[in-house]
């Protein structure tokens, strides 16, 4: 498509520096600059890839804030960053030839379980807890699968890997949000690799919006290290929430009788 008008690009990089700051803090910035990609007239593929390209910035700038501010050591997650790369290219690769369907099922009964854990379980991530799974395990298991879905389809990426640390290896949430944003970022970047030969991205919105995220992130990254949890507990459930009513509101009738089937499975 033609270069999109300068008050489009404006627009767009307003959109990206509130998405920066909703990633860095909770994720879900996707759901606000994908649509408004959509919303100027790129195609599908033109607005996931152009995405890719600007959230990469956004997770790249708080990824820096928090390993700066020494919240976390991405020498000590080569594990976990080599895992999560392996499943981000996976799923990639495989978006193409296997069933979506699946995913955008059960992705609402997640999400929703992610935000009814953090309302009825008032103090999980203000301190660290106990922890469930070591290191190396969480990398293959939790690093490997979030990886994958993040390549494979992607909203709530960094929801799921906050509550992986959360729960697995039992951070507190401000730490768990600055180990996030690291394997956010390699998803990120591994996917935009793969897009790269494709020829979709519309460079200039991409970089214009990946200033925005840049900035919009390092502010969020900074509340997230000085508030801890009493920012980051409100800001998960609602980005949980806001991500389960976009996917519901994008195709109703699938989506809820695929999570009343998931549910029902789960319980029977």
């Amino acid at each position: 498509m033609e270069s999109l008008p300068f008050e489009t690009l404006g627009l767009l990089f307003g959109v990206a520096l509130l998405a920066g700051f909703v990633d860095s803090i909770a994720g879900g910035g996707g759901l606000l600059s994908l649509p408004a990609l959509l919303s100027v007239g790129l195609t599908p593929v033109q607005a996931v890839a152009t995405n890719k390209l600007q959230s990469s910035f956004g997770s790249f700038s708080a990824a820096l804030r928090f390993v700066r501010n020494g919240e976390a050591d991405p020498r000590r997650m080569l594990v976990m960053i080599g895992f999560t790369a392996l499943g981000s290219a996976g799923g990639a690769i495989l978006v193409q030839i296997l069933d979506t369907e699946f995913l955008r099922d059960v992705i609402p009964v997640l999400l929703i379980g992610i935000a009814l854990y953090l309302l009825l379980s008032p103090k999980a991530g203000d301190v660290d807890a106990r922890q469930r799974l070591s290191e190396g395990a969480f990398a293959l298991i939790c690093g490997t699968t979030i990886g994958f879905y993040d390549g494979f389809f992607g909203p709530g990426t960094g929801t799921f890997f906050t509550i992986a640390f959360v729960t697995a290896l039992g951070f507190n949430l401000r730490k768990a949000t600055a180990h996030t944003k690291i394997l956010n970022f390699t998803s990120n970047i591994v996917g935009l690799l793969f897009l790269l030969a494709g020829g979709h991205i519309l460079w200039v919105a991409g970089l214009l919006m990946g200033v925005g995220q840049f900035l919009g992130a390092q502010i969020g990254a900074q509340l997230v290290i000085n508030n801890g949890a009493r920012l980051v507990r409100p800001m998960l459930v609602a980005a949980s929430l806001a991500v389960t009513a976009r996917l519901v509101w994008t195709d109703p009738d699938n989506i809820l009788r695929g999570a009343a089937s998931a549910l029902l499975h789960w319980f029977l």
